[in-house]
């Protein structure tokens, strides 16, 4: 095996998973997962970053925000979102040394979010998305290993 796959926030790799519930305090609040903290940047108003990480459950999180009309997103979001979401992942796991030891166990595994609904941070219905959240999480993973 020379990849891990992962999707759900359950499992051994679960914790790679954005909707994996683990505090992490930026902005001067807390948020519940890394998926929240990615989803908090994307509404031009503050006020509907609020509603939309007020959702019960980590998925709704994200279901709202991909729900958002393009008029209510911030206007250079197509341009910052993978920077956003390495930074997001990257306080997630600086803020959890577990998570960071797990995430550096890895090794030199290829990590690839399975998701057959997202061709931009999976690897979409034809297996040949972007998988960005797992090439981020790769890229996190050699930051942590040259930084100890």
């Amino acid at each position: 095996m020379n990849e891990i796959k992962f999707y759900r926030a359950s499992g051994e790799y679960g914790f790679l998973s954005n909707l994996f519930p683990c505090k992490i305090d930026c902005y001067n609040k807390t948020f519940r997962s890394s998926e929240e903290l990615y989803q908090y940047g994307k509404p031009k108003n503050k006020e509907i970053a609020e509603w939309i990480i007020s959702a019960p459950k980590q998925h709704l999180v994200a279901m709202a925000a991909h729900g958002l009309f393009g008029f209510d997103i911030v206007e250079n979001w197509n341009e910052i979102k993978v920077d956003r979401m390495k930074e997001c992942l990257k306080i997630k796991f600086l803020q959890h040394p577990e998570l960071e030891e797990k995430l550096l166990a890895t090794g030199n595994l290829i990590l690839i979010e399975d998701s057959k609904t997202d061709a931009l941070w999976g690897i979409g219905k034809k297996s040949n998305g972007k998988n960005m959240l797992g090439v981020l999480l790769m890229e996190l993973r050699e930051e942590l290993k040259n930084s100890k």
